[in-house]
């Protein structure tokens, strides 16, 4: 029912995840980030259980692969279960289940994967690969972006398109970027479309909360209303 890009930024070492669907809210049950940890995207006959499973195993210091294969518990679907994770380091693993529904599968490069079911075909996750790789100039969240809207333009999911999400961690504990798009039919471009919105006044808000270097953040309301003033109508 999903496709998802999970990719970590080289550089920053951010955490991304950027993922679409024909389903309802897919932002609410597929992806999974935390700081300085890794990634999880969990889809197919979606178990959301698994995400901060696998994430706590990766915190303990435990492998992609052992954190994955762990995770699984009380749980006996893996059958219908999609799952991909990325590490803080950029290892990888995945599973697709022999019952998810065609096309179904993952594929992957250096610090990213992407995976997904229900799809129009593999050429979903071959343009959002390739559109990631041609696109290394661009921010991390734009760069994530591009590459869903890639794998939208390659049929995306075979039933239509509902809804769509973009989440990313730097090194807070609390995400650089969450967005939603909950219930709409062109989700992956009102997603690009609300990200856009975000670029005024929000990011440059962004610079004002507190951080694990700057606990007490920014309380000049001075300096906020000159952000907002610079930002422009929005």
């Amino acid at each position: 029912m999903t496709w998802s890009i999970i990719a970590r930024d080289r550089d920053s070492g951010s955490l991304g995840i950027a993922v679409a669907s024909r389903f309802f809210a897919v932002g609410s049950l597929v992806p999974w980030v935390r700081s300085g940890v890794g990634a999880v995207a969990t889809q197919a006959m979606v178990n959301p259980t698994l995400g901060p499973a696998i994430l706590d195993r990766l915190g303990n210091g435990e492998a992609v692969e052992a954190a994955l294969t762990a995770a699984w518990g009380q749980d006996d679907g893996a059958a219908v279960r999609q799952i991909h994770v990325l590490d803080s380091h950029g290892n990888r693993a995945a599973h697709t289940g022999n019952d998810c529904i065609d096309w179904c599968g993952d594929m992957a490069a250096t610090n990213i994967s992407v995976a997904g079911n229900m799809l129009a075909g593999k050429s979903v996750l071959q343009a959002c690969l390739e559109e990631y790789r041609d696109q290394a100039a661009l921010p991390f969240p734009e760069r994530l972006l591009r590459s869903l809207l890639a794998g939208d333009g390659a049929g995306g999911d075979k039933r239509g398109r509902q809804s769509a999400a973009l989440k990313i961690h730097t090194a807070e504990v609390y995400p650089d970027w969450d967005l939603r798009v909950d219930d709409h039919p062109d989700a992956p471009n009102e997603l690009a479309r609300i990200f856009a919105v975000g670029q005024t006044t929000f990011a440059g808000y962004k610079e004002f909360i507190p951080t694990h270097l700057n606990p007490g953040g920014v309380t000049d309301r001075a300096k906020m209303a000159a952000v907002r003033e610079k930002a422009g109508p929005q």
